[in-house]
């Protein structure tokens, strides 16, 4: 049933290249020919429209319209009189713009670094890192070959480029015939072309042609410091990108990955288990390529690739660094069982990859034929079976937090999360198994000022307490409090010269009172044995009499 399992190495690419390799494709008559694949009923000549300055113009254009004589921008009423049998529907952008990121997630076949570049539109133009992946294609011109024909007999009207720069595979997909340009004819190969073909603004470009510079040679050959007080910094820098001369990163859609194995069948599958079974003995593929450069993964990604030209896209983590294809495999088996009521095979699944992200050094372990397991491991592994089938949210552990307020102390986090980061330790300090969310107010019989409380008056009840220990002061947070301290100088700066509002300055804080967030905890126990966590807030001999608090409850 397997066609081909190919192996990537890190980012995709195996080993390291010299230069860098980008794929341009470039789709003029996207919007139409996607609304036409989606219903067979419309018929050429189609056009799109949209409500602009109150008009109703012309927004896309298929190859037939623009053949008679249409034109983006154009007058509808304009256009119906020109062509008596035009087809028009409303631009509807959201529908095109989601229908052209999984057209994107597609193209993750060709190399799994693609980014949708929207300069001149959010359709239409798509760019593929393709460094150190050309060869699994059969070289680049084969690669290209592949990415156009595949695309035009989808019926897609398409151009693409090969080229050492994003803004080199851009200009020469959009304004030159199909081609691979290498390194040597970088220069030679943009000079030619017209300034359109750097990515500029129209007004940018318009005023360009009026100084006389038609093609991209003669602006290069122009000196840089009246360019750049003319027009800005963004002309310059859009032509040291397409020299290469400054670096343009891409934004890939898809999760960034490091290393990745994947397999092709010759006739697509559609059962859940299937796509389970291939992912197990993908899972055992990329174990052995981790175990060899001696690393495990903690990110794994799983990609289902569509015959009908769409992407499912299936990401989890786990606790800790793994390898273990059979943890990794009952790890999708969960999430799928959770999210089976969602999956849609389509017409066919003809490629499944598994990638991995987030790794770093997992040595080979020695296990000892008496040494007694801590426990630990098994408990990550239990936590990573729930978060993938409740989800990552929904498992929570306990973090400390550097506070001694004790509803400040912890903080529920995600599992895997926590599990990622250095755990801190919580203080060596009695604390109740229960804290209530908020203290509540009670009523306490205790000699004053410093004496165990007696009794409790909570919720209506009385509770006469026959044992007592403490009291464990917490002091208040004075960097919390929004106040100063004492040693801060009184004496303000002067006022800003060129502004009539006084500088702000901390003296203008009120003091900090130490005493008025002091708190006195105890420990209590009444007749029935139940215990108790008191505390006193503030002092006596103040101005404001300190109150008592419930806070929690030991067991």
């Amino acid at each position: 049933m397997a066609l081909q399992v190919s192996l990537l190495g890190p980012m995709g690419r195996i080993g390291s290249a010299p230069e860098r390799r980008f794929l341009g494709l470039f789709l003029p008559h996207w919007p139409t020919d996607y609304l036409k694949r989606r219903d067979a009923n419309l018929k050429a000549p189609l056009a799109l429209y949209e409500r602009i300055k109150g008009g109703l113009r012309l927004a896309a254009i298929d190859a037939e319209g623009m053949r008679l004589g249409l034109r983006q921008g154009m007058n509808l009423a304009d256009a119906r009189a020109l062509v008596q049998s035009l087809t028009v529907l409303e631009l509807d952008r959201p529908l095109l713009e989601a229908g052209f990121a999984d057209f994107a997630d597609w193209h993750s076949n060709l190399s799994p670094l693609v980014s949708v570049l929207a300069d001149s539109a959010p359709y239409g133009d798509l760019m593929l890192d393709i460094t150190g992946v050309s060869h699994l294609f059969g070289g680049e011109a084969a690669m290209l070959r592949l990415a156009l024909t595949r695309l035009r007999a989808l019926n897609y009207s398409v151009a693409g480029a090969i080229a050492p720069t994003i803004g080199a595979a851009w200009a020469v997909s959009h304004f030159a015939r199909s081609q691979v340009l290498p390194l040597a004819a970088l220069e030679s190969g943009l000079d030619v072309l017209p300034v359109h073909a750097l990515r500029l603004d129209e007004k940018q470009v318009a005023t360009l042609v009026q100084m006389g510079l038609d093609n991209i040679g003669q602006l290069r050959n122009r000196p840089r410091k009246p360019l750049q007080a003319r027009f800005g910094a963004s002309l310059l820098t859009r032509l040291d990108q397409a020299y290469g001369l400054i670096e343009e990163r891409m934004a890939p859609r898809l999760p960034m990955v490091e290393h990745a194995v994947e397999r092709r069948f010759a006739d697509p599958i559609a059962l859940l288990d299937d796509v389970l079974a291939a992912t197990h003995d993908l899972a055992v593929k990329l174990a052995c390529h981790l175990e060899q450069h001696g690393l495990g993964a903690q990110s794994f990604h799983l990609f289902l690739y569509r015959v009908d030209h769409k992407v499912m896209t299936l990401s989890l983590n786990a606790s800790r660094l793994t390898r273990d294809p059979a943890h990794i495999t009952g790890l999708f088996r969960h999430r799928a069982q959770r999210l089976q009521g969602e999956y849609d095979a389509g017409f066919g699944i003809d490629m499944v990859r598994l990638a991995v992200s987030s790794t770093d050094r997992l040595d080979a372990e020695q296990k000892g034929a008496f040494a007694a397991p801590s426990g630990l491991e098994d408990i990550d592994r239990l936590l990573d079976r729930l978060g993938s089938r409740l989800g990552s949210e929904a498992v929570l552990r306990s973090q400390s937090i550097a506070s001694h307020v004790p509803e400040r102390a912890a903080r529920l986090v995600p599992a895997v999360a926590m599990a990622a980061e250095n755990p801190v330790e919580p203080p060596p300090l009695m604390r109740p198994l229960r804290l209530l969310p908020q203290p509540e107010p009670v009523m306490v019989n205790a000699e004053v000022p410093d004496g165990l409380p007696g009794s409790m008056v909570w919720r209506r009840q009385v509770y006469r307490l026959v044992k007592a220990a403490g009291p464990e002061r917490i002091g208040a947070e004075w960097w919390r409090s929004g106040q100063r301290l004492a040693l801060v100088p009184e004496e303000k700066p002067d006022k800003d010269p060129q502004s009539s509002q006084p500088i702000p300055y901390i003296a203008d804080l009120p003091l900090f009172d130490p005493e008025a967030g002091t708190r006195d905890y105890y420990v209590v126990e009444d007749e029935e044995g139940r215990r108790f966590w008191l505390f006193r807030l503030g002092l006596y001999g103040g101005e404001i009499l300190p109150s008592w608090y419930l806070h929690g409850f030991f067991p």
